[in-house]
Protein backbone atom coordinates (compact mmCIF):
# COMPACT_ATOMS: atom_id res chain seq x y z
CA UNK A 1 0.00 0.00 0.00
CA UNK A 2 1.16 3.33 -0.97
CA UNK A 3 2.32 5.41 2.31
CA UNK A 4 0.86 9.24 1.70
CA UNK A 5 3.39 12.07 1.40
CA UNK A 6 3.82 14.25 4.37
CA UNK A 7 0.72 16.36 5.64
CA UNK A 8 2.17 19.70 3.82
CA UNK A 9 0.95 18.26 0.58
CA UNK A 10 -2.18 18.77 1.90
CA UNK A 11 -3.65 15.71 -0.33
CA UNK A 12 -6.89 15.16 1.64
CA UNK A 13 -7.69 18.82 0.73
CA UNK A 14 -6.66 18.11 -2.71
CA UNK A 15 -9.02 15.49 -3.19
CA UNK A 16 -12.28 17.88 -1.56
CA UNK A 17 -10.97 20.43 -3.87
CA UNK A 18 -11.25 18.30 -7.20
CA UNK A 19 -14.77 16.58 -6.36
CA UNK A 20 -16.40 19.48 -5.00
CA UNK A 21 -14.82 22.40 -6.93
CA UNK A 22 -14.05 20.62 -10.05
CA UNK A 23 -16.21 18.21 -10.03
CA UNK A 24 -14.01 15.39 -11.67
CA UNK A 25 -14.97 11.77 -11.26
CA UNK A 26 -13.64 9.44 -8.28
CA UNK A 27 -11.68 8.12 -10.80
CA UNK A 28 -9.66 11.16 -11.78
CA UNK A 29 -8.85 11.65 -8.08
CA UNK A 30 -7.48 8.46 -7.78
CA UNK A 31 -5.22 9.29 -10.67
CA UNK A 32 -3.94 12.73 -9.36
CA UNK A 33 -3.61 11.00 -5.61
CA UNK A 34 -1.45 8.22 -7.40
CA UNK A 35 0.71 10.58 -9.31
CA UNK A 36 1.39 12.72 -6.37
CA UNK A 37 2.39 10.35 -3.95
CA UNK A 38 4.98 8.98 -6.72
CA UNK A 39 6.25 12.92 -7.21
CA UNK A 40 6.43 13.29 -3.63
CA UNK A 41 8.23 10.23 -3.44
CA UNK A 42 10.56 11.05 -5.73
CA UNK A 43 11.52 14.64 -4.84
CA UNK A 44 11.94 13.58 -1.06
CA UNK A 45 14.24 10.80 -2.11
CA UNK A 46 16.51 12.33 -4.90
CA UNK A 47 15.88 16.11 -4.57
CA UNK A 48 15.61 16.55 -0.83
CA UNK A 49 12.12 18.17 -1.48
CA UNK A 50 9.48 17.42 1.57
CA UNK A 51 7.39 20.35 0.96
CA UNK A 52 5.49 21.52 -2.29
CA UNK A 53 6.72 25.18 -1.49
CA UNK A 54 10.39 23.99 -2.18
CA UNK A 55 9.47 22.36 -5.05
CA UNK A 56 10.98 24.47 -8.83
CA UNK A 57 10.77 23.81 -11.93
CA UNK A 58 14.22 21.56 -12.43
CA UNK A 59 12.68 19.54 -9.97
CA UNK A 60 9.51 18.45 -11.88
CA UNK A 61 11.60 18.48 -15.06
CA UNK A 62 13.70 15.99 -13.63
CA UNK A 63 10.74 13.53 -12.54
CA UNK A 64 8.98 13.86 -16.03
CA UNK A 65 12.59 12.80 -17.43
CA UNK A 66 12.69 10.33 -14.71
CA UNK A 67 8.99 8.89 -16.53
CA UNK A 68 10.44 8.55 -19.82
CA UNK A 69 13.43 6.17 -18.90
CA UNK A 70 11.48 4.05 -17.28
CA UNK A 71 9.44 4.25 -20.62
CA UNK A 72 6.61 5.74 -19.54
CA UNK A 73 4.12 5.99 -22.08
CA UNK A 74 3.87 9.87 -23.24
CA UNK A 75 0.09 9.85 -22.66
CA UNK A 76 1.15 8.59 -19.40
CA UNK A 77 3.97 11.72 -18.94
CA UNK A 78 0.67 14.19 -20.27
CA UNK A 79 -1.34 12.82 -17.44
CA UNK A 80 1.24 13.30 -15.04
CA UNK A 81 1.45 16.90 -15.95
CA UNK A 82 -1.99 17.60 -15.69
CA UNK A 83 -1.44 16.21 -12.52
CA UNK A 84 1.10 18.32 -11.06
CA UNK A 85 -0.73 21.53 -12.40
CA UNK A 86 -4.03 20.89 -10.92
CA UNK A 87 -1.97 20.41 -7.60
CA UNK A 88 -0.32 23.72 -7.84
CA UNK A 89 -3.29 25.80 -9.34
CA UNK A 90 -5.14 24.52 -6.01
CA UNK A 91 -1.98 25.42 -3.97
CA UNK A 92 -2.54 28.74 -5.33
CA UNK A 93 -5.56 29.26 -4.57
CA UNK A 94 -5.34 28.06 -0.93
CA UNK A 95 -2.19 30.80 -0.39
CA UNK A 96 -0.23 27.86 -0.13
CA UNK A 97 2.51 28.47 -2.25
CA UNK A 98 3.75 32.05 -3.92
CA UNK A 99 4.44 30.47 -7.57
CA UNK A 100 4.00 27.53 -9.96
CA UNK A 101 6.95 25.63 -10.52
CA UNK A 102 4.74 23.73 -13.54
CA UNK A 103 4.46 27.15 -15.45
CA UNK A 104 7.99 26.41 -16.72
CA UNK A 105 7.47 23.28 -17.95
CA UNK A 106 7.20 22.80 -21.79
CA UNK A 107 4.65 20.75 -23.43
CA UNK A 108 2.58 20.94 -26.61
CA UNK A 109 0.02 23.27 -27.20
CA UNK A 110 -2.46 20.32 -27.97
CA UNK A 111 -1.88 18.84 -24.82
CA UNK A 112 -3.59 21.79 -22.86
CA UNK A 113 -7.44 21.55 -22.34
CA UNK A 114 -10.06 23.90 -22.75
CA UNK A 115 -12.67 23.81 -19.93
CA UNK A 116 -16.40 22.99 -20.34
CA UNK A 117 -18.55 26.32 -20.70
CA UNK A 118 -21.85 26.45 -20.58
CA UNK A 119 -24.05 28.75 -23.42
CA UNK A 120 -25.44 31.87 -22.33
CA UNK A 121 -29.10 29.94 -22.28
CA UNK A 122 -27.61 26.92 -20.12
CA UNK A 123 -25.88 29.70 -17.80
CA UNK A 124 -29.77 31.23 -17.41
CA UNK A 125 -31.45 27.41 -17.27
CA UNK A 126 -28.76 26.47 -14.20
CA UNK A 127 -29.20 29.62 -11.85
CA UNK A 128 -33.20 29.39 -12.40
CA UNK A 129 -33.12 25.53 -11.93
CA UNK A 130 -33.79 25.69 -8.10
CA UNK A 131 -36.86 24.33 -6.74
CA UNK A 132 -39.57 27.14 -5.91
CA UNK A 133 -40.67 24.93 -3.16
CA UNK A 134 -37.77 24.98 -1.32
CA UNK A 135 -37.45 26.69 2.40
CA UNK A 136 -34.33 27.88 1.35
CA UNK A 137 -34.83 28.83 -2.42
CA UNK A 138 -33.68 32.22 -2.50
CA UNK A 139 -30.79 31.22 -0.50
CA UNK A 140 -29.44 28.41 -3.47
CA UNK A 141 -30.82 30.70 -6.38
CA UNK A 142 -28.45 33.73 -4.82
CA UNK A 143 -25.39 31.37 -4.24
CA UNK A 144 -25.82 30.02 -8.08
CA UNK A 145 -26.54 34.04 -9.50
CA UNK A 146 -24.00 35.24 -7.40
CA UNK A 147 -21.00 32.70 -9.00
CA UNK A 148 -22.13 33.17 -12.56
CA UNK A 149 -22.36 37.11 -12.02
CA UNK A 150 -19.31 37.58 -10.55
CA UNK A 151 -16.88 34.50 -11.57
CA UNK A 152 -15.50 33.93 -8.02
CA UNK A 153 -14.20 30.86 -6.97
CA UNK A 154 -16.23 28.25 -4.71
CA UNK A 155 -14.17 28.94 -2.11
CA UNK A 156 -13.91 32.49 -2.23
CA UNK A 157 -18.05 32.36 -2.13
CA UNK A 158 -18.17 30.25 0.89
CA UNK A 159 -15.73 32.23 2.95
CA UNK A 160 -17.75 35.60 2.16
CA UNK A 161 -18.42 37.64 5.35
CA UNK A 162 -21.17 40.33 5.58
CA UNK A 163 -18.87 42.61 5.81
CA UNK A 164 -17.78 42.71 1.99
CA UNK A 165 -21.13 42.59 0.43
CA UNK A 166 -22.29 46.00 -0.81
CA UNK A 167 -25.79 45.61 -1.55
CA UNK A 168 -26.44 49.35 -2.67
CA UNK A 169 -23.07 49.56 -4.89
CA UNK A 170 -23.40 45.53 -6.01
CA UNK A 171 -20.06 45.08 -5.16
CA UNK A 172 -18.62 41.98 -3.27
CA UNK A 173 -14.48 42.09 -2.10
CA UNK A 174 -13.56 39.05 -1.56
CA UNK A 175 -10.10 37.29 -0.81
CA UNK A 176 -8.04 35.50 -3.93
CA UNK A 177 -5.10 33.26 -4.18
CA UNK A 178 -1.82 34.68 -2.09
CA UNK A 179 -4.14 36.64 0.35
CA UNK A 180 -5.38 39.40 -2.69
CA UNK A 181 -8.19 41.25 -1.96
CA UNK A 182 -10.21 41.99 -5.43
CA UNK A 183 -13.88 44.22 -5.67
CA UNK A 184 -16.19 42.63 -8.06
CA UNK A 185 -19.25 43.76 -9.52
CA UNK A 186 -22.94 41.92 -10.11
CA UNK A 187 -26.02 42.91 -11.16
CA UNK A 188 -29.48 43.09 -10.74
CA UNK A 189 -30.85 39.64 -11.12
CA UNK A 190 -27.74 38.51 -8.47
CA UNK A 191 -28.97 42.03 -6.40
CA UNK A 192 -32.37 40.89 -6.21
CA UNK A 193 -31.84 37.34 -5.04
CA UNK A 194 -28.82 37.93 -2.45
CA UNK A 195 -31.30 41.12 -0.60
CA UNK A 196 -34.31 38.28 -0.29
CA UNK A 197 -32.25 35.71 1.01
CA UNK A 198 -30.46 38.55 3.69
CA UNK A 199 -33.40 39.85 4.39
CA UNK A 200 -36.62 36.50 4.36
CA UNK A 201 -33.99 33.36 4.85
CA UNK A 202 -30.74 34.23 6.51
CA UNK A 203 -31.99 35.31 9.79
CA UNK A 204 -33.74 31.93 10.60
CA UNK A 205 -30.46 29.81 9.73
CA UNK A 206 -28.46 32.18 11.96
CA UNK A 207 -28.04 30.81 15.35
CA UNK A 208 -25.12 32.90 16.13
CA UNK A 209 -22.57 30.95 15.20
CA UNK A 210 -22.04 31.76 11.62
CA UNK A 211 -19.04 33.89 12.61
CA UNK A 212 -20.55 36.57 9.83
CA UNK A 213 -20.48 33.91 6.85
CA UNK A 214 -22.80 35.17 4.19
CA UNK A 215 -24.56 31.95 2.82
CA UNK A 216 -25.10 29.59 6.23
CA UNK A 217 -26.74 25.46 6.26
CA UNK A 218 -29.39 24.38 8.63
CA UNK A 219 -27.10 24.24 11.35
CA UNK A 220 -26.43 28.04 11.36
CA UNK A 221 -22.44 27.85 10.41
CA UNK A 222 -20.83 28.61 6.74
CA UNK A 223 -22.16 26.86 3.56
CA UNK A 224 -19.05 23.99 2.70
CA UNK A 225 -17.80 23.25 -1.31
CA UNK A 226 -19.10 20.11 -1.00
CA UNK A 227 -22.57 21.72 -0.24
CA UNK A 228 -22.15 24.12 -2.80
CA UNK A 229 -21.28 21.70 -5.34
CA UNK A 230 -24.05 19.67 -4.59
CA UNK A 231 -26.40 22.37 -5.76
CA UNK A 232 -24.82 23.20 -8.30
CA UNK A 233 -25.60 19.17 -9.32
CA UNK A 234 -29.12 19.09 -8.36
CA UNK A 235 -29.66 22.55 -9.94
CA UNK A 236 -28.47 20.71 -13.71
CA UNK A 237 -30.10 17.76 -13.19
CA UNK A 238 -33.50 20.14 -13.11
CA UNK A 239 -32.39 22.43 -15.74
CA UNK A 240 -31.95 19.56 -18.19
CA UNK A 241 -27.85 20.55 -18.64
CA UNK A 242 -26.41 17.02 -19.83
CA UNK A 243 -22.34 18.57 -19.53
CA UNK A 244 -20.27 17.48 -17.16
CA UNK A 245 -20.34 20.32 -14.67
CA UNK A 246 -19.16 21.76 -11.26
CA UNK A 247 -19.09 25.17 -9.35
CA UNK A 248 -16.03 26.27 -11.19
CA UNK A 249 -17.67 25.74 -14.39
CA UNK A 250 -19.80 28.78 -13.96
CA UNK A 251 -16.66 30.94 -13.52
CA UNK A 252 -15.31 29.52 -17.15
CA UNK A 253 -18.83 30.83 -17.81
CA UNK A 254 -18.28 33.95 -16.74
CA UNK A 255 -15.51 34.63 -17.92
CA UNK A 256 -16.06 33.54 -21.63
CA UNK A 257 -19.76 34.98 -21.57
CA UNK A 258 -17.61 38.43 -21.09
CA UNK A 259 -15.68 38.00 -23.68
CA UNK A 260 -17.45 37.60 -26.38
CA UNK A 261 -19.91 40.50 -24.91
CA UNK A 262 -16.89 42.19 -26.07
CA UNK A 263 -14.87 42.99 -22.48
CA UNK A 264 -10.91 44.03 -22.62
CA UNK A 265 -9.37 40.85 -21.56
CA UNK A 266 -7.14 42.48 -19.07
CA UNK A 267 -10.40 43.70 -16.98
CA UNK A 268 -11.76 40.06 -17.18
CA UNK A 269 -8.22 39.33 -15.67
CA UNK A 270 -8.80 42.11 -12.58
CA UNK A 271 -12.38 40.65 -12.50
CA UNK A 272 -11.08 37.09 -11.86
CA UNK A 273 -8.07 37.65 -9.72
CA UNK A 274 -5.52 36.42 -12.55
CA UNK A 275 -1.93 37.46 -11.42
CA UNK A 276 -0.76 36.75 -15.15
CA UNK A 277 -2.32 37.28 -18.09
CA UNK A 278 -1.63 34.04 -19.41
CA UNK A 279 -3.68 32.54 -17.34
CA UNK A 280 -6.91 34.53 -18.82
CA UNK A 281 -6.10 34.07 -22.26
CA UNK A 282 -7.23 30.50 -22.34
CA UNK A 283 -10.94 32.21 -22.73
CA UNK A 284 -9.92 33.81 -26.19
CA UNK A 285 -9.58 29.98 -27.49
CA UNK A 286 -12.94 29.16 -26.13
CA UNK A 287 -15.36 31.47 -28.29
CA UNK A 288 -14.08 30.71 -31.98
CA UNK A 289 -17.09 29.92 -33.25
CA UNK A 290 -18.33 33.23 -32.08
CA UNK A 291 -15.64 35.27 -33.67
CA UNK A 292 -16.25 32.83 -37.02
CA UNK A 293 -19.91 33.89 -36.62
CA UNK A 294 -19.17 37.81 -36.05
CA UNK A 295 -16.46 37.37 -39.05
CA UNK A 296 -19.13 35.99 -41.29
CA UNK A 297 -21.72 38.66 -40.59
CA UNK A 298 -19.92 41.65 -40.35
CA UNK A 299 -16.90 41.77 -43.06
CA UNK A 300 -17.14 42.85 -46.61
CA UNK A 301 -15.41 39.65 -47.94
CA UNK A 302 -16.92 37.05 -45.81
Amino acid sequence: MEEDPPASFRLEAFRDYLTFDRGVSERTVQAYRGDLIRIARFLAGTRGRHDPSEVDHQDLRAYLFHLKDLGRAPTTIRRVLSSVRTYYTFLLEEGLVESDPSERLESPRTWRRLPTVLSVGEAEALVEAVSPASPVYWRDRAILELLYATGIRVSELVQLRLGAVEMEERLVTVKGKGSRQRTVPFGEPAARCLGRYLSEVRPGLDRGTSEGAVFLNQRGTAFSRMSVWTLVQNAAQRGGIEKRISPHTLRHSFATHLLEGGADLVVVQELLGHADITTTQIYTHLDRSYLQDVHRTFHPRR
